[in-house]
């Protein structure tokens, strides 16, 4: 340890870096490979504090270590003597894996040998001065120099910087002069035009934060997020570039091919397990596979993972399929991980032969956990697990008896995961023909090999398996994608798990996977959310490595948004109050002409019959006066929307409890009345309909954390979460509506026609409510 602290010092740093670097154990062995090195070729005192400081710049950021000696002996030879040139140096080693290395070509790549004279920096200098002398003059030290920096570095890539900067200073001092105090002034800050607090909240909470690797979509629609190097994915045929890519000697000549058969093209999937419904977390992900596919004129493929028979159903593979379409996207092709059974079982084979697998009898219970033991047949010899591999796939041995398993360690220690189990459940597709299949880890990656697959996008929590992922493939020698993980979507105040989800189901809180309280994607169909609001709300939050937990409000803004373009405008009444025009004819009956969308009435119009006898929201009258209160009173007379009257009450009528049941009023012209506080709604000769109002499910924000709900989701159901009338009134323009049919109830909310609906009664869902108004009462 001394030994290596005091070669540390002796090319210049400190004792505290160099303690600290011994700390790195992987650090600290390159670096000391790359010293002694260059100690062999120029002796001991020949590796000066500039070389040693380049030394330790390339160890630190050397990623694949076979080019150590390479780029050592170019530094020990003075061929590489700035960051600019290392840098330069360590981009090419990256993007050229294969050897050799064309010497000629790195050194152009490089700058070596490549000497700047002060002359030429003087000239450059001067060049890029001349071409803003005008606006330097002009602004003088308020002037960004660091435009005429940038501009002479472009001019002479290999200079170095410092004596660039020295060089801008003396011309520029010489142009301009010492500074003056009006230099000195600080310059006045461009006024911004105010935003509305709320907005600034607003905006805080819908942009999701981005780290390097992610980007803000603020402003941005997903496809221009998903479009070029917005997401700096690598180019198709560069997976080399990629940070952690494994390359091996055939890595070059198997890119090539690939190449040859996509023709360059990008190409995703989107591999869902049909043994679910899809949640409002999957919709981030058919956005992104399909999407970063579309925006690229790429394709995507619909994979099932169809490797577990036993939970998988027609219906779930009819619904994924519907929910993908639903939001527009569609697949280039549907496959499914059964269609490569033959083939990824002929894979294992190979797996085998090359010595990289093999089959074993620990029971389940033993490998679960990440202390699990060493397996006794780790060993066994290779003609042995091939025998066995048939004897399993001839049905010859029990489930659980025996395994073929990866020789292996997973990125968080799992050793050798499980290839092949015994399962003696007919499949969806193949029938009995199999009874051993392939696990995800064995499966996901091959199945992305075998469909060429450029880009392998999935959530955070598969980081774990990356390099499982790239040493399967690797190991058969087969071509590798490179996957790339983004954080997953979360939404609070809900649960999406599978499991939990059926549990919802089984106890009956829900009343299937569709219940319009939940967030599966068949749920907010259902609930009257458009596909359209969805891929917008995948498209704010963004993409980003980071995981976030988003709030359901920015979804319900994000449907506002698109169904207040989009759902027709009627009147309709929840809790209806008779009211009695006393002063027109009982037989009077008139036609009243409601626009679509009274923002823009070129859109359309339909009419509404207007009686003797309306009816009005309950709430839109009271007794007795209130402070504040703008709608019908018995001194109070109100506006009726569209028709064009005002009403006044003359007579409050009440049950025998002392409910108010019935109103007694007359009407005038609007035009001839003094303008009222307020316009309500009503209806006239309704049509009775089933209204279902939503609330949250869950209680908490986080109803799946012990920490807020001790005693388990289950115990943290929202009581009022579905409130249902039965006897709404709406008007006669909804009639012929088809289910899902959307619709904005005026002054009460969005509102979806319910599959459940008859001709003889409507069931409405309400998908949303209006945006709230705080003074509004």
């Amino acid at each position: 340890m001394a030994e290596t602290l005091a070669l540390f010092t002796s090319i210049g740093l400190s004792e505290q870096k160099a303690k600290e670097t011994l700390k790195n154990e992987a650090l600290s062995s390159v670096l000391k490979d790359a010293i002694t090195q260059a100690q062999s070729a120029n002796g001991a005192s020949g590796v000066d504090k500039a070389m040693g400081t380049l030394l330790y710049s390339m160890a630190s950021r050397l990623k694949d270590t076979k080019r150590l000696a390479f780029l050592t002996e170019r530094i020990a030879q003075r061929k590489l003597c700035t960051e600019l040139q290392l840098a330069a140096a360590l981009d090419f080693v990256k993007t050229h894996p294969q050897d050799p290395i064309n010497q000629k070509v790195f050194d152009e790549a490089c700058g070596v040998g490549v000497v700047v004279t002060p002359e030429q920096i003087e000239d450059a200098v001067e060049s890029v001065i001349k071409r803003h002398k005008e606006q330097l003059v002009n602004e003088r030290y308020r002037f960004n120099m660091g435009l005429l920096m940038g501009e002479a570095r472009t001019a002479l890539k290999w200079a170095d910087g410092k004596v660039i900067k020295n060089e801008v200073d003396m011309q520029v001092l010489h142009l301009l002069g010492p500074k003056t105090e009006a230099d000195l002034e600080k310059k006045p800050k461009p006024q911004k035009a105010k935003v509305a607090e709320n907005d600034v909240k607003v905006k805080k909470e819908e942009v999701a934060a981005v780290d390097g690797n992610g980007f803000s979509g603020e402003g941005k629609s997903l496809m221009e997020q998903l479009r070029g190097e917005a997401l700096k994915f690598h180019k198709p045929g560069e997976n080399y570039k990629t940070e952690g890519y494994v390359v091996t000697p055939n890595t070059m000549n198997l890119l090539k091919k690939h190449m040859e058969f996509t023709g360059g093209q990008i190409r995703t999937r989107f591999p869902p397990e049909p043994n679910g419904i899809l949640h409002i977390g999957h919709a981030k992900a058919i956005n992104f596979n399909f999407g970063y596919a579309k925006a690229n004129n790429g394709i995507c493929y619909l994979r099932y993972d169809d490797t577990n028979p036993e939970k998988e159903e027609e219906k779930y593979f009819t619904a994924i399929k519907d929910m993908v379409e639903w939001l527009g996207y569609k697949p280039y092709a549907v496959t499914h991980a059964s269609d490569n059974f033959q083939q990824l079982y002929d894979l294992a084979i190979d797996l085998i032969r090359r010595g990289h697998a093999y089959v074993c009898h620990q029971k389940g219970e033993e490998l679960k956990g990440h202390n699990v033991p060493l397996s006794p047949w780790r060993d066994r010899p290779i003609e042995e697990s091939l025998v066995l591999f048939e004897r399993m796939k001839k049905g010859l041995f029990a489930e659980g008896e025996a395994t073929l398993r990866m020789k292996m360690v997973m990125e968080d220690g799992k050793m050798d995961p499980v290839a092949y189990r015994i399962k003696y459940t007919a499949h969806h597709r193949t029938g009995d023909e199999w009874c051993i299949y392939p696990t995800y880890d064995y499966t996901h990656c091959l199945c992305d090999s075998i469909e060429n697959i450029t880009h392998s996008l999935c959530t955070k929590e598969f980081q774990a398996r990356r390099s499982s992922y790239y040493w399967l493939v690797n190991a058969l020698d087969l071509y590798c994608p490179v996957q790339w993980e983004y954080g997953r979507l979360n939404l609070t105040y809900t649960v999406v798990s599978k499991r939990k989800i059926i549990k919802l189901v089984e106890t009956g809180v829900v009343r299937d996977w569709d219940d319009p309280r939940l967030f599966t994607l068949t749920a907010l169909r259902r609930r009257g959310f458009p596909a359209e609001a969805i891929n917008n709300f995948c498209a704010r939050v963004g993409v980003t490595v980071s995981q976030t937990m988003t709030e359901p409000h920015l979804l319900e803004s994000c449907v506002r948004d698109v169904l207040n373009d989009t759902a027709p405008r009627v009147m309709a009444v929840l809790e209806p109050l008779k009211v009695t025009v006393t002063n027109l004819p009982k037989d009077s009956k008139s036609d009243v002409r409601v626009p679509d969308f009274p923002a823009d009435e070129s859109k359309g119009s339909h009419m509404v019959p207007f009686t003797r006898t309306i009816f009005i929201e309950q709430s839109d009258f009271r007794e007795v006066m209130e402070k504040g209160y703008k709608r019908l009173t018995p001194e109070q007379p109100v506006g009726l929307r569209h028709a064009g009257y005002v009403i006044s009450v003359q007579k409050v009528i009440k049950d025998a409890q002392g409910k108010v049941v019935e109103l007694e009023v007359t009407c005038c012209s609007s035009d001839t009345a003094e303008k009222p506080k307020a316009f309500i709604h009503w209806v006239s000769e309704p049509l009775v309909c089933e209204v279902r109002l939503y609330e949250r499910l869950f209680l908490h924000k986080h109803p799946e954390d012990p920490s807020e709900v001790p005693n388990g989701f289950l115990s943290d159901i929202n009581p009022n979460s579905l409130h249902v009338i039965s006897s709404a009134f709406v008007d006669i323009s909804v009639k012929g509506a088809k289910a899902l049919d959307k619709f904005q109830f005026e002054r009460v909310g969005y509102f979806s026609l319910d599959p459940d609906s008859t001709a003889d009664k409507l069931i409405f869902n309400r998908t949303v409510t209006l945006k709230e108004d705080p003074g509004k009462i």
